[in-house]
């Protein structure tokens, strides 16, 4: 990657709508030269795709919080993962250091749907235990920019 990529991620991040041929003239390439670099980028897993940002909140999701996750013995990440993906609340997932084996971001409509949420997190059959964090406000969200 280089920086001419760098620069056309740099367009894309911040307006992943804008026109080959808008990226191009800002980076001094012509719009296929762009397309062909996208390609690239996208085939080499540097893209993983385009997607729209809502709102959860406009989408009736507005309640969020944080566990962690303690697990029955050793867990490993894969079946973590397998245990939480049934769970449509579950937004993400972290395996971390510390003492929780994982962090799960979850998403729910209002308090009581966030505490059902959790409670069919503690039925997973690996979970021993849950410490949970509301989130009251969101106060800066950022997405990765290349250098």
């Amino acid at each position: 990657m280089d920086a001419l990529d760098q620069r056309i991620i740099s367009h894309l991040v911040a307006d992943a709508r804008a026109s080959y041929a808008e990226i191009g003239s800002d980076v001094g390439l012509s719009a296929p030269a762009v397309k062909r670099r996208v390609d690239k980028l996208l085939d080499q897993g540097v893209l993983q795709g385009f997607t729209a940002v809502v709102d959860p909140e406009a989408l009736g999701w507005g309640t969020e919080a944080f566990v962690e996750v303690h697990c029955h013995g050793n867990v490993p990440a894969h079946r973590i993962r397998t245990g939480l993906e049934p769970l449509p609340e579950v937004v993400a997932a972290y395996t971390v250091s510390g003492q929780a084996d994982a962090i799960v971001h979850l998403r729910a409509a209002d308090i009581h749907h966030l505490e059902e949420a959790m409670e069919r997190l503690r039925e997973v059959d690996f979970v021993s235990r849950t410490v949970s964090t509301v989130i009251l406000s969101r106060l800066l969200e950022r997405q990765p920019q290349p250098d």
